[in-house]
């Protein structure tokens, strides 16, 4: 049952979800209109066990130093989970549940379950990072490709207050110093301590608002077709100098919602 797309409706949303293609968000319909960008690479893909770049592909687990693959040279990027199969542990007609066990090159035992919830207004997804053994770090995060234009209407208006920006070193991660947030385009992680909060409007079309518990957001808006806004529970690089411990008896969870209304 992994290997099959997973349809989702509420109203006149309809979410499809595909289990074996990295448990990512394949498509969104409202209105009949597609907000992601369709193809294998798109959707709304899972970052887990980490979000964005790992400096070399290697962080400090515990006094022991681990090495990722190079996915993106020099660097490792966007965890392993969305390269794997997830596989399928309930479906009812506006919600599923997957599971992904971590496995080489992860070099701890875990489980990773993720919820798809679909309302008429909203898509909530939510995720938990649970160890089979001992504790290790760990960043959750989501990768969004919204299409840049519905159907040919304007593009997309990306609008939200962050305190800070991470400045970004030449080698596209953050150098540990915090600046005022700068005009786009963006590749860039961003600070809100409040939670995240971020809409996306297509004028006449519809406004959708991305929020999360969490406080760190990758905004990416130098791509023609698409932007992403990627809540995270840290920013690029985190795992050596933000981590997040999971253990035994504290899994790590994290959880979006994007709302939407119609202009």
């Amino acid at each position: 049952m992994s290997d099959e797309e997973i349809t989702l409706t509420a109203g006149d949303a309809e979410v499809t979800v595909q289990p074996g293609n990295g448990g990512r968000v394949g498509g969104l319909r409202v209105d009949g209109r597609q907000l992601l960008r369709q193809g294998e690479r798109f959707g709304c893909f899972p970052m887990v066990p980490w979000c964005g770049r790992i400096r070399d592909g290697r962080f400090l687990d515990g006094a022991t130093v681990r090495q990722m693959p190079l996915n993106a040279a020099p660097h490792a990027i966007h965890g392993t989970a969305r390269d794997g199969a997830w596989k399928v542990a309930r479906v009812t007609a506006d919600e599923t549940v997957l599971t992904y066990d971590l496995v080489e090159p992860w070099p701890h035992p875990g489980r990773i379950t993720q919820i798809v919830r679909l309302a008429e207004d909203s898509l909530t997804l939510t995720m938990g990072v649970e160890t089979h053994g001992s504790s290790f770090p760990a960043q959750i995060g989501w990768h969004p490709w919204f299409n840049r234009t519905l159907g040919g209407g304007p593009a997309v208006e990306v609008a939200f207050e962050p305190a800070w920006q991470e400045e970004r070193g030449e080698d596209h991660l953050p150098t540990g110093d915090r600046v005022e947030p700068k005009p786009g385009p963006w590749d860039d992680c961003f600070g809100m301590p409040g939670g995240v909060d971020v809409t996306l409007t297509w004028p006449g079309q519809l406004a959708v608002r991305v929020t999360s518990p969490e406080k760190w957001v990758v905004v990416y808006d130098e791509q023609d077709a698409a932007v992403c806004v990627e809540p995270q529970t840290g920013p690029p690089n985190g795992l050596n100098t933000l981590p997040r411990l999971v253990t035994p008896l504290e899994p790590l969870e994290a959880t979006t919602t994007w709302s939407w209304i119609r202009l």
